[in-house]
């Protein structure tokens, strides 16, 4: 039995999302054979793959069917690819692999809820990761995520974000007092932009997520035109109201040359006590303008009390009820997610700078 026969036979499993064997992705390390025994390491290339089981138990398959074999030891690792191109030194890029906005047509769809709860799920799957609550308007993320601490600025008077349960976070609303209203014109959102981007030591992450403001301003257009992006992820409810202001987002950020990554329908379905689902706002809508606008479609998300009280709570559901079907429903969102930044980063499609073509 010798490497190559391992190698040759592990050829023939594929990853799924990106259509090639594991052997010619480079995810196969360390092989070692002896005396019947087969180890070596899968490196995925995000921690959150939604096919992680599958391509491991068809390459133990693959090898345990070799004359010879015996025993078969697999050892599964990640390595987060960056999907955006390394900015100098002291820029954001040149720390944070992966940069998604997350976005909505119109508020009220529960786009910081879904932003929170894809940022814990992608952190419990391994990931280093970061939230930037760009909506300076209305900043609920302090109050999702439960932040009660203050960020620091250092000599340099650069800030280093808030870390709670595993995230850095950095948040408009930490400068503002409680019933304060922000009151800005372009420039000073623009500002702010910038120092959010620059001026904060996020340290090394796999993935920020940004929560951006809902609609198409001046927020939107300054994250775009300020750094490449890795592709923003579009909420919405099923209702056509929401669906059709939706359609605008995902249209300014293809007229800024910013990819899309997917779009995520939240309060899909209520479940009633008898488990029947009543479908509030309509049923299938956001699946139906994603197959239509051919993205991807990163799946629904209930509308279930428990979502509303754990992010009052400051403890969003993925954190405090993972076993639960609504935080699943996050999980496998998040998983999704992940797959099509790993899609973009191993296909070389990098964000390029966008430019405003209005």
């Amino acid at each position: 039995m010798t490497t190559e026969q391992i190698l040759s036979a592990l050829r023939a499993v594929q990853d799924p999302d990106l259509q090639r064997d594991l052997v010619s992705l480079g995810f196969i390390k360390g092989v070692r054979v002896e005396d019947g025994r087969v180890a070596f390491t899968i490196e995925l290339t995000t921690p959150a793959c939604p096919v992680r089981d599958l391509m491991k138990e068809e390459a133990r398959k693959a090898v345990a069917a070799l004359p010879g074999v015996r025993q078969v030891e697999i050892t599964m690792t990640s390595q987060v690819r960056a999907s955006v191109p390394v900015q100098p030194a002291g820029g954001l890029a040149a720390t944070v692999k992966n940069i998604i906005p997350v976005a909505s047509g119109k508020g009220g769809v529960g786009k910081s809820t879904v932003a929170a709860n894809l940022a814990h799920a992608l952190r419990a799957s391994g990931a280093r990761v970061g939230v930037m609550d760009a909506d300076v308007y209305g900043p609920s993320i302090p109050t999702i995520l439960g932040v009660r601490s203050q960020p620091e600025v250092d000599e340099r008077n650069r800030i280093t974000p808030v870390e709670q349960d595993g995230l850095k976070v950095m948040s408009m609303g930490f400068f503002m007092k409680p019933d304060e209203a922000v009151i800005w014109r372009g420039p000073m959102l623009h500002k702010t932009v910038q120092q959010f981007l620059g001026g904060v030591e996020w340290g090394e992450l796999d993935y920020l997520l940004v929560d951006l403001p809902p609609g198409t301003g001046d927020v939107q257009l300054s994250l775009c035109q300020s750094i490449p992006i890795t592709g923003a992820v579009i909420v919405s409810t099923p209702q056509d109201v929401a669906l059709n202001v939706a359609q605008k987002a995902i249209v300014m950020f293809r007229k800024l040359n910013a990819p899309i990554l997917g779009l995520i329908e939240n309060m899909s379905y209520y479940v009633a006590a008898s488990g029947e689902r009543d479908y509030i706002f309509g049923q299938g809508g956001g699946r139906r303008l994603a197959e239509r606008l051919q993205l991807p479609f990163l799946g629904e998300i209930p509308l279930v009390t428990a979502i509303r009280e754990a992010s009052d709570a400051g403890r969003p559901i993925v954190l405090t009820q993972p076993d639960s079907p609504s935080a699943k429903a996050f999980i496998a969102a998040a998983e999704q997610l992940a797959a099509q930044v790993s899609i973009r980063a191993m296909q070389g499609e990098l964000a390029a700078q966008p430019k405003v073509t209005f």
